[in-house]
């Protein structure tokens, strides 16, 4: 369940960017699963940014709540600091409490000109320490820090089907997403109410090839603000879900 509380992800072909002008927010979210007839509610998601001069430190927080503890208990944290200005990241970490796992990651990021190097930490209970470096071009984001480019992208002057591919490091990987912006739908979230939202398709792969998961839906509020209003991705047995919720 870990990818689909975390991964938003950003669609974007020959298109530019607005300024980034993030301040401080608090963003909340439900998450539901559902197969068939059962839609049932399994967790709760935090997302908060405080900014601090051009340096933005943002944290996200998913839980389980209690009857889904008793099937597979998730208590994940990740956290990212990145410039508002450039959306360069510099720094990211994630705990992740999952069952009877523990693991902890960690990506510091240098950079020279569009060349970004990442040095990634994987800390696993009851396994060796992993440590690896990657180098790729600009772009390149975290599962975290992704979610803010995402924002900031100018949907408006989009082709629709438009795609492309960035970077994103974990704590012991490199991979690929491939992004596909669909067009504005119509959605209605858990609490019933309608909007008219940006939806994007995106999928993991590794080596431009292998694919590392099963793809994934957001769709994206129209407004200035442009929060990921749901997010959709598919588990072995059924769904889940994220619904923003003020």
């Amino acid at each position: 369940m870990k990818r689909y509380l975390t991964s938003i992800i950003v669609a974007l072909m020959v298109v530019s960017t607005s300024a980034a002008n993030f301040s401080n927010e608090t963003l909340n979210y439900d998450i539901v699963y559902h197969w068939g007839m059962i839609w049932k509610h399994a967790g709760r998601a935090t997302l908060t940014l405080h900014r601090s001069g051009d340096r933005c430190n943002s944290t996200l927080a998913c839980r389980t709540i209690s009857w889904a503890d008793k099937i597979f208990k998730v208590r994940d944290t990740l956290s990212c600091s990145f410039s508002n200005s450039t959306l360069r990241p510099t720094i990211y970490r994630k705990n992740a409490y999952e069952g009877k796992n523990v693991c902890l990651d960690r990506v510091t990021y240098t950079y020279s000109g569009n060349n970004v190097h990442a040095d990634c930490r994987h800390e696993r209970r009851g396994k060796k320490v992993q440590e690896v470096s990657f180098d790729a071009t600009a772009p390149a984001f975290d599962m975290l820090s992704i979610f803010y480019y995402l924002r900031t992208l100018n949907y408006d002057k989009m082709a629709a089907n438009a795609t492309k591919t960035v970077t994103v490091f974990s704590g012991h990987r490199k991979e690929q997403l491939k992004i596909r912006y669909v067009g504005v739908e119509n959605i209605e979230l858990r609490d019933k109410t309608k909007h008219k939202a940006f939806h994007i398709k995106f999928s993991f792969t590794q080596d431009s090839k292998k694919k590392s998961s099963d793809d994934l839906d957001t769709w994206i509020s129209m407004n200035n603000a442009r929060i990921p209003l749901m997010l959709k991705g598919k588990l072995p047995i059924g769904e889940v879900r994220c619904y923003y919720k003020e």
